[in-house]
């Protein structure tokens, strides 16, 4: 009788704890697959990568510390790197396909069965995209065209400073290295080429991007408004724009808990509509119905 084949080991890269133990419980569910290893920023995820050595990388954009993006070429030379995260931009997805990721998958975008066949098709090699990876993709090809024929390969200038967390960084003897000094690419964290080095990711100091502070505002809105950790994640993915059906499928929980969520939030927030919990959340409008001095324009994130 054959030896069944060993399961497929799956390093989890993401800021968000719920996202994790979502996708951790997920995943855990199938006899052909295990996650070894969880990760809260690119410096972990690469200490990680060295140490259990996955077969395939899930890896989330924006996070705080070292980013996805600046991590992504150094995590794609222990294993194939799918991006799982809410970043849609074009520029991101097209970069970060640039860098090496084999697939690219947006939450909401994709069911539990997709997101396990994805694993299996980029572990043997085939890409994955969803639908705004896809369309990204699309719109670089045709920029190519618009420009003489070929699409550029030239890095793209990222939002909220993805992709430079290692352009200026401190090596393991202490002294600063930047662009001008190292070839134009600053100091890259070593990647071992054969055992693993459990001092060489600890060594890395990243210079932490600047991100505007969603982490901090939803701290003061969940002070402010009374929001659990729940409602917190549930009303950003409202002024994101996704569905109940959406949240649903991201945070791993039924429409009708959705609903549920909703309906305490709408209450907190003192709205009758996703528009006013919108225009309350993002500081266009107080609790009480005001208009607040963000202005009248409500973003989708």
């Amino acid at each position: 009788m054959p030896t069944p084949p060993a399961p497929l080991r799956i390093l989890i890269a993401d800021d968000n704890p719920v996202v994790r133990a979502g996708l951790t419980a997920l995943l855990g569910t199938r006899e052909d697959i295990h996650v070894v290893a969880e990760a809260t920023d690119g410096r972990e995820a690469l200490a990680a990568a060295e140490r259990s050595r996955p077969d395939v990388v899930l890896l989330d954009v924006r996070m705080p510390g070292v980013d996805g993006i600046s991590a992504l070429p150094y995590l794609a030379k222990y294993a194939p790197v799918m991006m799982l995260t809410y970043s849609s931009e074009n520029e991101v997805v097209q970069e970060a396909l640039r860098l090496g990721a084999g697939g690219y998958v947006v939450h909401g975008e994709f069911t539990a069965d997709q997101l396990v066949s994805a694993i299996r098709d980029l572990q043997a090699g085939r890409a994955y995209f969803t639908t705004s990876a896809q369309n990204a993709l699309l719109a670089h090809m045709r920029a190519g065209r618009h420009e003489g024929g070929t699409a550029t390969a030239a890095p793209h200038l990222l939002p909220d400073g993805l992709g430079t967390a290692y352009t200026t960084c401190v090596p393991p003897g202490g002294r600063t290295t930047t662009a001008q000094n190292t070839g134009g690419h600053g100091w890259e964290p070593p990647v071992s080429s054969s055992e693993p080095s459990r001092q060489t990711a600890s060594q890395v100091q990243p210079v932490v991007a600047h991100y505007p502070s969603r982490h901090t505002q939803d701290t003061v809105n969940k002070r402010q408004y009374g929001l659990s950790s729940r409602e917190v994640e549930v009303m950003d993915l409202i002024a994101a724009g996704m569905s109940n059906q959406q949240i649903a499928v991201t945070c791993f929980i039924s429409e009708k808990t959705v609903k549920n969520h909703i309906n305490r939030i709408f209450a907190k927030l003192h709205s009758a509509s996703r528009s006013e919990a919108i225009a309350t959340w993002v500081g266009t409008r107080t609790a009480t119905g005001g208009i607040g001095s963000g202005g009248g324009v409500i973003g989708h994130g």
